[in-house]
């Protein structure tokens, strides 16, 4: 079978496709076919080698992707939650069944520490592995387990909020896309930003409410304050880190929740912390969430019937020219490998 691999001197022209013995699942595993992944910026980090506790070593060989859709092709012995032909998606993390996070839960991610899903086979703890629903195609399933579950726990498990809410979603990769879809859902008012006027025209489309082009308006607290009547967001969905804090914290309500999922935008300024205890506002990190949580998120999402927006697609062959589409910031939503 053949795999993406990629180390040190680490870049995207450091991706490379190389041959590897078909794998056998062990005791407890499940052997998938892999039939899509989707790239998040965590990848890109990784290819670049800037991603890990510490930086990666010259020594690691790393084969990237967290977020995929296959079919089980088999199954180890002492496996009962699969079969040969179940259609399945990859859990970010392989350990993480339920429950509050813990620092042994968050050492089991795929693409690092644990070996990725980009490769044609690959096995999985069955632990790992959860079936999707069957309305969705490969490619939108392979969008879940990252994005979508970030976007799910910082709505519905981390945040308190009300129907009628305003939620804010920063830009438009593909937290920020699919929170739109699930915070329409649930009933909030939705304002979300972009530098362009065609993706929040195509933002509107899926449900929002209030747009806002940051290019035109930096200072996008103001408008967040009037569509509010002067109250402020109830939710923030933080995708740019220190680039973008200080405007978060300039239109998030007294109380309110900003959800800190993305360093996009980079380190810039920081923010005051007398702010936050001026307001009172919560921020909270973000990492993924549990099988559990996954599994909620797909009855919701089959119940509304909610198709994740797949922009573009590439042969994963192609992974180096998705990693530079991604990099060049072109995509609404997800772009998506295909086997």
């Amino acid at each position: 079978m053949r795999a993406l691999n990629v180390a040190a001197p680490w870049g995207l022209d450091a991706i490379k496709v190389v041959e590897l013995p078909d794998p056998t699942p062990g005791r407890g595993e499940v052997l998938v076919r892999m039939k899509a992944v989707s790239l998040n910026y965590r990848d890109l980090l990784m290819v670049n080698g800037m991603y890990g506790r510490g930086s990666a070593s010259t020594t690691d060989v790393i084969t990237p992707f967290s977020d995929g859709c296959g079919v089980v092709e088999a199954v180890g012995e002492g496996v009962t939650r699969f079969k040969p032909g179940d259609r399945v998606a990859t859990m970010f993390f392989q350990g993480w069944t339920s429950g509050p996070p813990t620092l042994e839960k968050a050492m089991t991610a795929l693409g690092f520490p644990i070996p990725g899903a980009g490769a044609e086979l690959q096995t999985f703890s069955q632990e790992g592995l959860s079936k999707v629903p069957e309305f969705l195609t490969d490619q939108e399933v392979a969008t879940l387990p990252c994005a979508a579950l970030t976007a799910w726990r910082a709505l519905f498990e981390d945040a308190k909020l009300q129907p009628g809410d305003t939620v804010v979603l920063q830009g438009t990769g593909g937290v920020s896309v699919v929170g739109l879809q699930f915070a329409h859902a649930a009933g909030y008012r939705t304002l979300i930003t972009s530098s362009s006027d065609d993706k929040l025209e195509r933002a509107r489309g899926l449900g929002a409410d209030h747009l806002v082009n940051y290019r035109q308006t930096p200072d996008w607290s103001k408008p967040v304050r009037e569509a509010t009547g002067g109250r402020g967001a109830d939710f923030i969905m933080e995708v740019g880190g220190g680039g973008t804090i200080e405007q978060s914290m300039r239109a998030v309500r007294i109380a309110g929740h900003i959800a800190i999922i993305g360093v996009v935008a980079g380190a810039g300024e920081g923010f005051n912390p007398a702010a936050l205890i001026g307001n009172a506002a919560k921020l909270q990190g973000v990492f993924v969430g549990s099988r559990d949580m996954f599994e909620a998120m797909c009855r919701a999402i089959e119940l509304h019937r909610i198709r994740p927006v797949v922009d573009k697609v590439y042969p994963w062959t192609e992974a180096r020219a998705a990693f530079a589409a991604m990099a060049g910031g072109e995509h609404f939503g997800k772009i998506v490998l295909e086997f």
